[in-house]
């Protein structure tokens, strides 16, 4: 067979394949327009010819071909966010980020000691209420980006730029949430702001190395500080130790010595009963307990009589033993 001569037949096409064909693609259309399916995180919002007609849960659902009924799926179980003075990759908000060439503009704010302060924010919010999100304001996600921008220049303003850099961080995102709530709940944009958080503040560049250069002066004051403070602590307590220890002693050793007074007192009027009643047995005694406890003590003895007339010489017969070998 010769294949340049070779053709494919023709197909007779006569009206009723044609409109057989009209009517098949015109069922396929049909049965592909009249159903949706809503995901698990969202809520189906219907619109019959644009006006809002009801909502529906996550799902499998059918609607009106043609174009008659459409659906908008917002997402009411998700948490979404906006960000201001920079972006992540991965945006699942229309509005989350905005154009880069503005991020130098919306985080340059004025402190309330205007002075100015570079601040980059992101609030996390959800849908509460899907109507009021979709109806009552136009372009909602615009209209949070300039409510917390608007809300975050009036909290900063009011603090100085020492408390925008350092200890006012918290207070500042706990003020801007409760005014950015205020104002959504205000406008009924049916959303919750579930919390702002302050990315990176910054002096502005110009006057960078100054603020590093102050804020290190501020963390060497706070460690000398926090250094002198521990040795008060240690010292203190130790001397308050000695101290109680010393005024403890005296105070013992003044009980012993009382208690050594009233002893020799009492034993002393012991005696003085028994010598009232018996003085020369008495005196003999004290006399005699008295040499006992002395006389060991001694080491060179000297015997005396009462008759004699000078002291008797001895012969050293120990010392003239010794020498005699």
């Amino acid at each position: 067979m010769d294949k340049t001569n070779f053709k494919l037949p023709d197909l007779p096409i006569t009206p009723r394949k044609i409109g057989i064909s009209i009517v098949i693609a015109l069922v396929l259309y049909i049965g592909y327009s009249s159903y949706y399916t809503v995901s698990a995180e969202s809520v189906g919002i219907v619109q019959r010819f644009g006006e809002y007609q009801y909502a529906v849960d996550p799902g499998l659902h059918f609607k009106i071909p043609f174009g008659v009924d459409s659906v908008i799926e917002v997402p009411i179980k998700r948490q979404l966010k906006e960000e201001f003075g920079f972006g992540t990759p991965g945006a699942t908000f229309t509005e989350q980020i905005a154009n880069p060439k503005e991020w130098r503009l919306e985080t340059t704010i004025v402190t309330g000691d205007l002075n100015t302060a570079l601040v980059e924010w992101v609030i996390q919010f959800r849908i509460v209420n899907a109507f009021d999100f979709l109806f009552k304001v136009r372009d909602p996600g615009a209209a949070l980006r300039d409510i917390s921008e608007s809300v975050m220049r009036e909290v900063v303003g009011d603090r100085t730029v020492d408390e925008v850099l350092t200890i006012g961080r918290q207070n500042i995102e706990a003020s801007a949430q409760i005014k950015m709530q205020a104002v959504t709940s205000l406008y009924e944009m049916g959303l919750r702001i579930d919390q702002v958080q302050l990315k990176n503040v910054n002096p502005p560049k110009l006057v960078q190395a100054s603020f590093d250069e102050v804020n290190e002066a501020k963390q060497e004051r706070e460690r000398v500080i926090n250094v002198a403070r521990g040795e008060y602590n240690k010292a203190i307590p130790r001397a308050k130790g000695r101290a109680s220890q010393k005024v403890q002693s005296s105070e013992g050793y003044a009980i012993q010595r009382v208690n050594e007074a009233e002893g020799d007192s009492n034993k002393f009027n012991a005696l003085l009963k028994e010598y009232i009643k018996a003085p020369a047995v008495t005196k003999r005694r004290l006399y005699l307990e008295t040499m006992a406890e002395v006389l060991p003590k001694v080491t060179n003895k000297v015997v005396l009589d009462d008759k004699a007339a000078s002291i008797l010489p001895l012969l050293q017969l120990n010392k003239i033993k010794g020498d005699v070998k």
